[in-house]
C-alpha cells in the first residue's frame, strides 16, 4: 500500500515522542538505560535492515559529519563513544516537547520524504528549532523505517 501523508506524519510524531522519552530516561534512569532505550528506537524508527542509512546529525563535522552506521546513529543520540568525541548526545538534552512546523513531502509508492522545521523545547523552555529532511521507505511489514535523516541549524542572515 502506498505512503500516505498521514504516514509520514505519524512517522514524525513517533521520532519526536522517541525522543521525549529518551531525554526523561537519561535524566531519571541514567546514561545506560538512555543508551538501551536509544537501541530499541533505532530497531523501531530506522531501517538499518533495508540498507545503508543516510544520516547527517544536526551537529557534525569532519571526518564524522555523516553516519551510515549504527554506530554513529547511537553516538548521536546519546554521546559517550570516543569515536564520536563532538558528540554530546542530542537526544539527552532534556527535551520536553517537540513540534513540526509546515514542511513539504514527496511520495512515490513505498517511498516518501519529508522537510521542514522541528521545534524543540528543553525542561528550562528554552527552544532549539532546526532544518530537517527524512527520507522513508516501508518495509516488508508496510511500516515506515527512516533511511535519509539529515539536520542542520538554519542559516542565520
Amino acid at each position: 500500500m502506498p505512503i500516505s501523508e498521514n504516514d509520514l506524519a505519524d512517522a514524525r510524531q513517533a521520532w519526536g515522542d522517541g525522543l521525549i522519552e529518551l531525554s526523561r530516561i537519561f535524566e531519571f534512569d541514567g546514561v545506560e538505560k538512555a543508551r538501551s532505550f536509544a537501541n530499541e528506537l533505532l530497531d523501531k524508527l530506522y531501517g538499518f535492515d533495508l540498507g545503508p542509512i543516510l544520516f547527517k546529525p544536526t551537529l557534525s563535522g569532519g571526518a564524522k559529519t555523516f553516519r551510515n552506521d549504527r554506530e554513529g546513529a547511537l553516538s548521536y543520540f546519546v554521546g559517550q563513544n570516543p569515536d564520536f568525541p563532538k558528540d554530546t548526545g542530542f537526544g539527552i538534552k532534556y527535551w520536553r516537547e517537540v513540534h513540526f512546523n509546515p514542511g513539504n513531502s514527496y511520495i512515490d509508492g513505498s517511498v516518501g520524504m519529508w522537510m521542514g522545521w522541528v521545534t524543540l523545547i528543553d525542561k528550562n523552555g528554552d527552544i532549539t528549532k532546526v532544518d530537517k529532511s527524512w527520507g522513508y521507505k516501508q518495509d516488508n511489514s508496510g511500516k515506515l523505517k527512516i533511511v535519509l535523516h539529515h539536520s542542520s541549524i538554519p542559516y542565520a542572515e
